[in-house]
């Protein structure tokens, strides 16, 4: 060998290698609501912190505008995994929909009922929005999103029956939840943080019930039911245990990470250019910082709640009435406490 084609084979050797090793990491798909939405942000961090290539993994991200969107990408083989309400999933299972909960995500529900600044002066309380265009996260023919769910609940509970206002979808980004109140195309919005938080600042909107405060949620039952988990279908569990594995492992390390680190920390990882929604996020994080699973553990007393919660807001529903969360629960991976 001369060693001018010696010195090429080499620099091919040096250029495969590289790729060579790339070829190994395993694509796993997931889809979730967002992005940057507090309640789904240890999603956002995974591949910032390295989680899924420590597994061996590159995992591929769909955004959508609801969970009960994100479990239709699910159940339709568009991803492998979806991380959702636990509600949306259970009115989804309650449809015939194969969703399987396998780990959780947050250990509180972070959800602000908030209406447009306008109306300040005639909205004061929930019976106020009879006759409102209420927004909720997106919904699906088969899943009721958890944001919908729980506004139907808040409403009765001033009074006011689910078809006496309009529901329309509201999306799960800044822009989507933003254009929808700065217009005037909905009243009042079940939405999440931090984009709540960013428009109460900029005096577009006003809170009218906040879940992170006993007051607003007295007369919920199950109030601190399960909100984002990871779900999957059961031929995923049965065809590929490796990926469900690894699954549960990158999320695992990433509640891990964030429970160790403080909410600047987080937010610089997430390499946000846009200075508002850094301070809105930071905000949020600082705010709620029960926000996330610290253990990546079941909790049964939540799961008892989600029940609770999820039964009350679908009364009629015979299909819905007669499911129990633990019917569709499989805490291999992420194990069980009190």
């Amino acid at each position: 060998m001369s060693l001018r084609s010696g010195k090429t084979f080499f620099l091919i050797m040096l250029l495969w290698v590289p790729l060579a090793q790339a070829e190994y990491l395993e694509d796993i798909t997931l889809s979730a609501p967002g992005p940057r939405n507090i309640s789904y942000l240890p999603i956002d961090l995974i591949s910032k912190i390295g989680a899924d290539r420590e597994e061996g993994v590159q995992l591929r991200i769909i955004h959508t505008g609801g969970g009960a969107v994100a479990l239709n990408n699910l159940i339709t083989r568009n991803t492998d995994f979806a991380v959702a309400g636990v509600p949306a999933a259970m009115s989804l299972r309650a449809n015939g929909g194969d969703v399987v909960v396998i780990a959780p995500v947050d250990d509180a529900p972070l959800f602000v009922l908030m209406v447009r600044a306008g109306l300040k002066g005639s909205v004061k309380r929930i019976a106020d929005l009879k006759g409102k265009v209420v927004g909720v996260n997106t919904s699906t023919r088969n899943s009721k999103t958890t944001s919908q769910q729980l506004a139907e609940l808040l409403l009765l509970s001033g009074g006011i029956a689910s078809d006496q206002v309009r529901i329309v979808p509201a999306g799960q980004s800044w822009e989507a939840r933003s254009a929808l109140l700065i217009t005037g195309t909905a009243d009042a919005v079940m939405g999440d943080e931090p984009f709540a938080s960013r428009l109460l600042k900029e005096r577009k909107v006003f809170f009218l019930a906040n879940l992170a405060e006993p007051q607003a949620v007295k007369n919920i039952k199950g109030s601190h039911f399960l909100h984002a988990a990871l779900e999957t279908r059961s031929d995923v569990i049965i065809n590929h245990p490796q990926k469900v594995e690894k699954m549960a492992r990158i999320l695992h390390k990433t509640l891990k990470w964030i429970a160790s680190h403080r909410p600047e920390e987080v937010v610089e990882k997430l390499e946000i250019t846009d200075p508002d929604e850094r301070d809105a996020l930071l905000f949020s994080l600082k705010k709620y910082p029960a926000a996330f699973s610290k253990d990546g553990k079941f909790s049964t007393s939540q799961l008892e709640d989600t029940d609770l919660f999820f039964h009350a807001g679908n009364k009629q529903d015979i299909k819905a009435s007669v499911l129990q969360i633990e019917h569709m629960v499989n805490d291999k991976w992420a194990g069980r406490k009190p």
